[in-house]
């Protein structure tokens, strides 16, 4: 496997190493020996499966804070998506930046998202599967969202969402800790 940093501290790109023949290919999806030598401590104690009928399929933005944040391996078992995540962490040297990735079946990466990130995706064709490898069980009543054209991170994504659920078009805006007060966005520098 190939691990690749992001611009976003602690989000790692993993490309698998795919071996091919007259049968098809295997790839290694996962092994904690390979993500350790990394600096990649994870283990995934839930597997969750997303699938999304059609195309352009908005989810997200995601997470939980402590002591419920979870870490993620997101990857693309069927399809493809625009994947994206956000650095909320205050202490992090990529606080309030983001990034995105083209993840899909063909290519068979990963992204590595770590505790303390929003995490979202728009479908980029129908019938697409997502597979979600956690880093801590879901605990109910602690999820949080970013509404995905949130103002504070001008996020671009390459087409506009035709499917997103009540819940992911009405989370609140994001203010910074330190902007509560005047309630004023700030935009990330």
């Amino acid at each position: 496997m190939r691990f690749d940093p992001t611009e976003v501290d602690g989000v790692i790109l993993i490309t698998p190493d795919q071996h091919v023949d007259n049968r098809g290919s295997f790839s290694r999806l996962y092994c904690s020996q390979e993500f350790e030598q990394a600096g990649i401590v994870f283990s995934a104690p839930q597997i969750n499966l997303s699938r999304n009928t059609s195309a352009r399929t908005l989810r997200g933005m995601h997470y939980q804070d402590p002591p419920f944040a979870e870490a993620k391996l997101v990857r693309v078992m069927h399809g493809s998506l625009y994947d994206v995540v956000i650095d909320l962490r205050p202490e992090s040297p990529s606080f309030r930046s983001w990034i995105s990735v083209r993840l899909a079946s063909e290519n068979g990466r990963a992204l590595f998202i770590p505790e303390g990130c929003a995490h979202g995706f728009l479908t980029l064709e129908a019938e697409t599967d997502v597979l979600y490898q956690m880093g801590r069980a879901y605990v109910p009543g602690h999820a949080k969202g970013i509404r995905y054209d949130d103002r504070a991170f001008d996020i671009k994504w390459p087409a506009t969402p035709l499917v997103i659920s009540d819940a992911d078009r009405s989370w609140p805006d994001f203010f910074w800790p330190d902007r509560q007060s005047d309630r004023t966005p700030v935009r990330p520098s």
